[in-house]
Parts: structure tokens; C-alpha cells; sequence
């Protein structure tokens, strides 16, 4: 593949992008960019959230991630799977019954001036972070596949990726967002199943043979009941349950879009739908990941290092061009389906929760409009920064990195919600600040002595920890 190919397809999704963003975006005024008027389609949302949800990350470590846990990945999913019908029927309520744009102004009904803003605040740390995370690992591919050839800096290719997102999100949000998602998702899944298709191709087997590679295969096992391993499966399940509420229901991210829906009943049916698609979707990234390593194998090609690797070497280096241009149209969707929603909604939970356009006179005053860019701008330039300084001390599977960070900072949230939705008790706000510090900094503690002193290992599930922890500070706290 040329780097020249590359950039004309670069060039040619990102024109498709720049005439939705056109279509959808003619006022470009507050009430649209924050919740899109209240007119997204529940089935457009539902949708384009897998898209979102899955991202870069998805698209290129879990494929890779199967070379060292088969697809115990499942167990996760399954556990997505009940955290989405507790956000749909619990979290979609309140949110809803309350009319909110941001879902942290709960916070401050329900405890105060301090927890609404540490609860924004985290939001904040967390999304940037997990989009940062996202945004390197596409970026790198792109710095690999096009940029490098040209010796151009990694930072450069940074800052490419995150002005092309800037310029088609920045005047509709995510009215632009529900549409731009809905045809990234489109473009992630057609390159997931073309790419099975040449691989099934390459080593002429039918859907019936690719199923029994699979299956035949060491990388097929889904159920781990080792409870001293990481991947047990009740590890797992609950890890991917907690993780589901905290980075769906509690992100403003996610949380936005279904918000931008007309009702509830609509909102709950675009949750329902996108959990069954979601689960679906991730049975097909694992087992193309499965037949990558069997591609490799039987090609005598080596596997990387890095697992994170795998999908993009061979896509660029040993698929055909028609194979590796879809690859590389597959990739640029994902990562932005994720980044464009995430610098969306950090400026949405800035301006509404710390600026207070919220406020009936500032939501629809015209002069509120340049701030909104500045603190768009501002954001998109923070993320590119976030990048710089992971490129240069990421040793580490980016998945496992996501989850990690989000372990710590969202553990906080889901103490917060929890206890306020579960409990009756008024709270000294004042003290919610160091509560919500204490709490993450504890579960890393713990974390590290875990496997030392007792012999178990913590996984994803030291974000159920942190919430614990955060619960038990706010009944310490309780007046």
C-alpha cells in the first residue's frame, strides 16, 4: 500500500464526513451541540454507540488480545450486557425524570455544590484520558501506515487526526455526532467482515471451515474458572457489568446521545438494541482475531510483540491493497467515532457543569457561542497533549490501559450514584472532594499488596473496589 492511496482515502472519508457535518449543523447553536434539539432517532443512536463504544481499541487490541486470552473477552461482554439493562432501566429514568443535559447536575440536587463538581471533574480526568488512550493507539497505526514513510514527527500525525475531528464537530455536536457515528459504525463493521472474508479467501475456507478453525483451534476457550487467574470468569463478569454502568450510564459521553432522544421509552429501546448488537459485534472482533493468528501461523508470518500489532501488519503489509485500503478506512472510522464524541462531550460537561450554560440565560444567549469553541479548541489541544506524553511511557496493551485508568476514575462516580440513588442520607459536602481522592489512591494500594498478601490478583474489577470505597467514605461522611 502507498502512503499516497492511504491519504486519498483518508482525504475521501473525511470530505463524506465534512457534508454530514454540513447537512446537520446549519445553526450550530447551543441546544443543538448539547442534545441535538431532542430529535435523534433512537435506532441512528443505538447504532452509532457501537461504533463508539467499540473504537480503535476494540478494533485493533482485541483481535490481538486473543493470542494471549482466547476469548475470555466474552466474559466481559456478557457482563456488559446486564450493566446496559441496569443503566436502561434504572440510570435512563432519573436522567430523564429530571430533564438533565449533563447527568452530573444530579450530583448537585442530590448532595451539593462540591459533589456536583467532583463528580464533573472526574468525568473530565477519565473521558480525556480514555480518549487520549484511544486516539494514540489509531494514531500510531496511521503514523505507521502513511506518515513514516515521509519521516514525519509522531506528533504531527497527532495533530492532523485531532484538526480533522475539530473541524466537522465543532459547529453541530452531537447532532452532527448521531449521524457521523452512525456511518463510522457502518465502515468499522463492513472492514471487520471483508477482512474475515479475504482471510477465509486466503486459505479457501468456507463459513463452515472457518467456523471449525476457530473452534479447533487454542485461542476458541471462552469460560476461565481459575479463581487465582485473571480471567476468571466471575472476575470478569462483574468487572464487565460495573464497567459498562460507570462508562456508559455514568459518562456524559455516552449518556449524551441517548439523551438527545425525544422520550424514554425510545431512549431504553436504543439502550436494549445497542446491547444485543454490541455483544454480536465482539463475537466477530474475536474470532477475527483468532483467524488472524491462524493466517499468521499458517503463513509462517511472526507474530509481533506488541499484540496491538497484529491486525495492522498484516492488513498493511501481507493483506492485498484492496484488503489493506478497507483496513485503513476501518481504522480512521474508529477513531473517530470515538474522539469526536469524547471532545463533544467534554466541552458539553464543561460549559454546562462549570460554566453554567445550563442556566436559562446563558443557554440560548448568541454570545455564549465562541466560549463553547474556545473551550472545544482548548480540550482538543489538551487531548493532543495526553498523547504526547503516553507515546512516551506506554509499555503496555492499550485495552488493558483504558480499563485500568478507568478502574481509578470512574471508581469514585459509581460510589457517588450509588449512594445517592440507594441511600436516603444528606451528605457534608465539603468533605466529597477528599472522599473521592482518597478512594482511588486506596484501591491502587490495595491493588499493589493484593496478590503479595492474600494471593488474589485484582483485574478490571478494582474499579468495584473504588466504588466501595467511595460508598464507605460517604457514610463516614453522612450528616
Amino acid at each position: 500500500m502507498s502512503p499516497t492511496l492511504v491519504i486519498a482515502v483518508i482525504v475521501g472519508y473525511f470530505a463524506v464526513l465534512l457534508v454530514v457535518s454540513h447537512l446537520t449543523a446549519r445553526k450550530g447553536d447551543n441546544s443543538e451541540f448539547f442534545i441535538g434539539n431532542k430529535r435523534s432517532p433512537w435506532y441512528l443512536v443505538a447504532f452509532g454507540m457501537v461504533g463508539t463504544t467499540l473504537s480503535g481499541v476494540t478494533f485493533i487490541s482485541v483481535p490481538g488480545w486473543v493470542g494471549d486470552s482466547s476469548f475470555s473477552y466474552l466474559q466481559m461482554v456478557l457482563g456488559n450486557i446486564v450493566g446496559y439493562i441496569i443503566i436502561a432501566t434504572v440510570l435512563l429514568p432519573l436522567y430523564y425524570r429530571n430533564k438533565l443535559t449533563s447527568i452530573y447536575t444530579y450530583l448537585g440536587e442530590r448532595f451539593g455544590f462540591y459533589s456536583y463538581k467532583t463528580g464533573a471533574f472526574f468525568f473530565i480526568l477519565s473521558r480525556t484520558i480514555g480518549a487520549a488512550f484511544r486516539l494514540f493507539l489509531v494514531a500510531s497505526v496511521m503514523h505507521l501506515a502513511i506518515f513514516e514513510h515521509w519521516d514525519v514527527p509522531f506528533r504531527a500525525t497527532v495533530l492532523i487526526t485531532i484538526i480533522l475531528i475539530w473541524i466537522y464537530t465543532f459547529r453541530g455536536g452531537i447532532k452532527t455526532i448521531v449521524w457521523t457515528d452512525a456511518l463510522q459504525t457502518f465502515f468499522m463493521l463492513l472492514t471487520v467482515v471483508l477482512s474475515i472474508r479475504y482471510i477465509a479467501g486466503d486459505m479457501d475456507l468456507n463459513i463452515s471451515g472457518m467456523i471449525r478453525a476457530v473452534q479447533q483451534s487454542s485461542y476458541s476457550q471462552i469460560f476461565f474458572l481459575d479463581w487465582q487467574g485473571e480471567q476468571f470468569f466471575v472476575k470478569q463478569f462483574f468487572a464487565g457489568m460495573f464497567i459498562a454502568i460507570v462508562m456508559t450510564g455514568l459518562d456524559q459521553d455516552m449518556m449524551q446521545k441517548s439523551l438527545s432522544i425525544r422520550t424514554l421509552k425510545d431512549a431504553k429501546k436504543n439502550l436494549f438494541w445497542f446491547a444485543g448488537m454490541f455483544a454480536f459485534v465482539n463475537f466477530f472482533f474475536l474470532s477475527l482475531g483468532a483467524l488472524l493468528y491462524i493466517f499468521a501461523n499458517q503463513n509462517g508470518i511472526p507474530i509481533p510483540e506488541q499484540t496491538d500489532e497484529l491486525f495492522p501488519t498484516l492488513a498493511i503489509d501481507h493483506f492485498s491493497p484492496l484488503a489493506g485500503i478497507v483496513f485503513v478506512l476501518g481504522l480512521v472510522a474508529a477513531a473517530y467515532s470515538s474522539a469526536d464524541s469524547a471532545l463533544t462531550a467534554l466541552t458539553t460537561s464543561f460549559c454546562v457543569d462549570f460554566l453554567g450554560f445550563e442556566q436559562e440565560h446563558l443557554h440560548y444567549k448568541k454570545g455564549t457561542k465562541p466560549i463553547r469553541y474556545a473551550v472545544h479548541f482548548s480540550f482538543s489541544a489538551i487531548v493532543f497533549g495526553v498523547i504526547v506524553v503516553f507515546n512516551a511511557i506506554n509499555n503496555e496493551a492499550v485495552i488493558s490501559s483504558v480499563f485500568t485508568a478507568a478502574g481509578y476514575t470512574y471508581g469514585p462516580l459509581l460510589g457517588l450514584y450509588s449512594f445517592g440513588m440507594f441511600t436516603k442520607y444528606e451528605v457534608r459536602d465539603n468533605w466529597i472532594p477528599m472522599v473521592c481522592i482518597l478512594s482511588p489512591v486506596l484501591s491502587y494500594i490495595i491493588n499493589i499488596y493484593s496478590k503479595p498478601l492474600t494471593v488474589y490478583e485484582f483485574g478490571f474489577e478494582i474499579l468495584i473496589l473504588n466504588g466501595l470505597l467511595t460508598f464507605a467514605g460517604l457514610m463516614i461522611a453522612r450528616k
